[in-house]
């Protein structure tokens, strides 16, 4: 008897295991095999593998350069596999490019924005799918305007249809190009950082879609740095380190800590910015803004910021941010006010002017705005510098224009270490060491910048911040803008917070935690004042 029931269990375990990976076969919408691809005899993807279930959030991590871009352009096909296979709801598939993802029902966000600034909202969301009259087959402009409002409506966006790209910010151009993606009605939308410029507010909204449509069935690949959102949303994590498998984990696995230790070999304390105790500063001021107004934008904006001194700058999308750092480095002009530097005071009336004050700014917009993607790292790092660089007669010394980038490439442990590899074909954190590293050659005396980490990993992260720790230290002032409230209490030493063009709340000194931050920025503690 005991013998026979052994066998009947046996045969039950192994029937439910067939099932059970029948099932599961049956419920893959996208698999790839063995996936290789290299690049000039650098090996980028080896032997990857990776699979997305049918209604399932799948996250994809690790380091900048471990080869998740390279893999999704693969199953997007904008690269060609070296080796290996796609399969469509079990079909080996060729994918050629936009048309073939669009005939099989994949649509996806990239992190490097491709809205175009020239058209609106409604024509970057329908662009080349355009509605058309019946009988004329020109663009039926009504019905798209229509159909666009009546998307941005569904989901809670604060666009219109006929805004201008070009004249919205980086976080609404994000949101621009996350709707482009959910108006194809995909069966796999892949999400690579969409809420990389996207506020706390904007990235709320983003999940609550993201969850409605998983509960329809559609399924999700989303490339994120952030762990607390993968933490949040994901059913699966696959972990890519140096172009290989490294861990592919279900959802109860996924535990921060052991995610950043598979990804980058080391910990790093991403709690870090939950809660801090803010110690006022009482050095000496060097920079003074009274009263600063831009019409439509900010106004009234008063500060200080002392020597030394981390100050960053906290806000929903809109709150006139970026806006502020802008006009205080000369891009924009202000109608009102006034900017001491030095006790003196000072007029951005250019941004030579500010280069030559020892002034640096690092935009949002890296890629747009922050380097020159075909030109090298060698030539970006010398474009704030050719007025430092040692000349021969009037011709730059092409030996002092290395040195100084390879000393930035060492200091900032630029990978490639290669200063003639071409900055658009590096990973976002790169690019952003790029960046910052073409300042570091200057006698700085005010940093600002903008979104300092959007689409950079943890351990790039950790080096940034490091970076920006050891100017403060040197006596560099830093304004930095972040919708990152973890990284702005990791980093900064006060806290502004901006709402509506208006400063509303300084933290500087006491414990402070990111709702405390956030509670400020949406109006949170106003409302339930006025109630009482």
């Amino acid at each position: 008897y005991s013998t026979r029931g052994i066998t009947i269990l046996w045969i039950l375990i192994t029937a439910i295991s067939v099932y059970g990976e029948t099932y599961m076969q049956q419920n893959v919408i996208l698999e790839v095999r063995d996936i290789k691809k290299s690049f000039s005899g650098v090996s980028v993807l080896q032997n990857v593998h990776f699979d997305v279930r049918k209604g399932e959030v799948h996250a994809l991590m690790g380091e900048n350069g471990a080869g998740k871009s390279t893999l999704i352009k693969i199953i997007t096909g904008a690269y060609t596999k070296d080796a290996g296979d796609i399969l469509w709801n079990g079909k080996e598939v060729h994918i050629g490019g936009l048309k073939d993802c669009r005939g099989l029902g994949i649509a996806c966000i990239y992190q490097e924005l491709s809205v175009i600034p020239s058209l609106t909202v409604a024509q970057n969301i329908f662009l080349e799918r355009e509605p058309k009259h019946k009988f004329t087959n020109l663009i039926d402009y009504k019905t798209m305007y229509k159909n666009a409002q009546e998307l941005i409506d569904t989901y809670g966006f604060p666009l219109c249809a006929t805004d201008v790209v070009e004249t919205l910010g980086i976080g609404c151009r994000q949101m621009v190009e996350i709707l482009k993606g959910l108006s194809c009605n995909a069966s796999l939308l892949i999400m690579d950082e969409p809420t990389a410029s996207l506020s706390g507010k904007e990235t709320a909204i983003l999940f609550e879609i993201i969850d409605s449509l998983r509960n329809k069935g559609v399924s999700i690949i989303y490339i994120s740095h952030r762990l607390e959102e993968v933490y949040r949303i994901a059913d699966r994590l696959t972990v890519l380190r140096d172009g290989k498998n490294a861990a592919v984990l279900e959802r109860e696995q996924i535990v921060p800590k052991d995610v950043i230790k598979t990804m980058i070999g080391k910990e790093i304390d991403e709690s870090a910015g939950s809660k801090k105790t803010l110690v006022r500063n009482t050095g000496e001021v060097k920079l003074k803004v009274e009263n600063l107004t831009r019409f439509g934008y900010f106004e009234n904006i008063c500060f200080e910021v002392r020597k030394g001194e981390i100050l960053g700058f906290a806000g929903l999308i809109g709150s006139g941010r970026t806006e502020l750092v802008r006009c205080l480095y000369g891009l924009d002009p202000y109608q009102k006010g006034h900017i001491f530097f030095e006790q003196k005071e000072y007029v951005p009336s250019s941004v030579r002017k500010s280069i030559r004050s020892g002034f640096a700014f690092i935009p949002e917009d890296r890629r747009a705005q922050g380097f020159v993607p075909l030109l090298s790292i060698n030539k970006n790092n010398a474009l704030t510098n050719y007025d430092i660089i040692k000349k021969i007669l009037h011709a730059v010394s092409s030996k002092e224009e290395l040195f100084m980038c390879d000393t930035v490439i060492k200091k900032l442990a630029i990978r490639p270490n290669d200063p003639d590899k071409p900055v658009g074909l590096l990973s976002g954190g790169n690019q952003q060491k790029v960046v910052i590293g073409k300042w570091l050659m200057r006698d700085l005396k005010i940093l600002i910048i903008d979104e300092p980490t959007a689409g950079v990993d943890v351990g790039a992260k950790d080096e940034i911040y490091r970076i920006l720790d050891e100017l403060a230290q040197s006596g560099v002032i830093i304004i930095l803008v972040s919708s990152d409230l973890q990284e702005l209490l990791r980093v900064s030493h006060r806290i502004l917070v901006m709402k509506k063009g208006r400063i509303v709340r300084e933290f500087d000194e006491g414990p402070l935690t990111q709702a405390d931050i956030l509670e400020a920025a949406s109006g949170i503690g106003e409302r339930e004042e006025t109630a009482s």
